[in-house]
Order: C-alpha cells, then structure tokens, then sequence
C-alpha cells in the first residue's frame, strides 16, 4: 500500500492509500480520487516525506542525545523454516490507521441518512426540475417536495428568481 498526500484545487490538503501507484493514476484517469471537503476530483500529489519502518530497535529513541537504543527482541529458539530463515519479515504497523476520523465518518452517515429520506419522500421530476420548481413556487402546481436535475445556470436563474432550493449533497465515495 502508498500513502499519498494529496491537495485539491481549492487547497484542502488530505491524505489517502492506494495498492500502487499504478492504481493512483487509474482512479484519478477514472476521477475516483475527489477531495473529501467539497468533492473535486482536480486533486494532485503532494511532496511528502517517505515513512520508513524501522527495524533495528523496539521502542523510539527519546531525543538524538539518547544513545541507548533498545534491541529489537531475539526470536524465539528453536528451527525455522527453510524457506522464511533468508526473506526478512517486515515489521507490521503500529497500529491501524483510519482514513477518515470519527467526526468526519459521523458527518457522511448523517449526510447519507439526510440525502436517504429526501430521496424516499420527495417526488424526482428529473430534468423538469428547473420548470416544475418555478410552477410550485408561482402557486401553478401543487405545493410538494421535488428533486431532480439542474445545471449551473439554470440554479443561478432560480436563485435569482427567488425560488427556494438546496442541494443534495454527494458523497465522494457515491461515485465509485
């Protein structure tokens, strides 16, 4: 696995793994790699320091003064099979690392939830969203909850138009 620090765009700094730097390309040729924050996908390296484990000591050395580095413990006597006694063993990881913290992951299943029961009780009127929002607020069409499609231009235009409307947030793992 690599570990790439990423920035989009608008300057939201994050991090995420891939199985290789292959895989990074692939996904961002796809547009799977979006920034978490406001879900981009103009996203690029950035320079980062290689994280190396050590193997050569168990705990940490406290300051550079400190030379009393502690071993790393001997294995257990005893045979070794043939095949594993000459390919050294990596050393797992510290601990497990999450790619998104506990706020974060709290935030995106509210979201979920949020964007599930707007979606199970408001009618989808598709690509009729822009007119049929102008009908309902000009007192033409029956007042309820729609969703649909609209582009840029045609949001701006409602907005100008004062007719009430909000997005429905996407979630950067949707679009997988």
């Amino acid at each position: 696995m690599i570990r790439y620090a990423l920035a989009c765009s608008s300057g939201h700094s994050f991090e995420s793994w891939f199985p290789s730097s292959d895989a990074y390309e692939e996904q961002v040729v796809r547009g799977l790699v979006t920034c978490p924050v406001c879900g981009t996908a103009h996203v690029e390296k950035r320079i980062m320091a290689p994280s190396v484990a050590r193997t050569d000591r168990a705990t940490p050395r406290a300051t550079d003064a400190d030379e009393t580095a502690t071993p790393a413990p001997s294995p257990a006597p005893g045979p070794a099979p043939a095949a594993a006694a000459s390919v050294p063993v990596p050393a797992p990881p510290p601990e497990a690392m999450a790619l998104l913290g506990e706020a974060q992951r709290e935030m995106r299943e509210a979201l979920r939830r949020f964007r599930a029961h707007i979606e199970s009780t408001a009618e989808n009127v598709g690509r009729n969203f822009p007119d049929e929002a102008r009908r309902i607020h000009a007192g033409d069409a029956p007042e309820r909850v729609i969703m649909g499609e609209a582009n840029r231009e045609e949001v701006a235009e409602l907005l100008e138009e004062g007719v009430p409307i909000a997005p429905l947030p996407i979630l950067p793992d949707e679009r997988n």
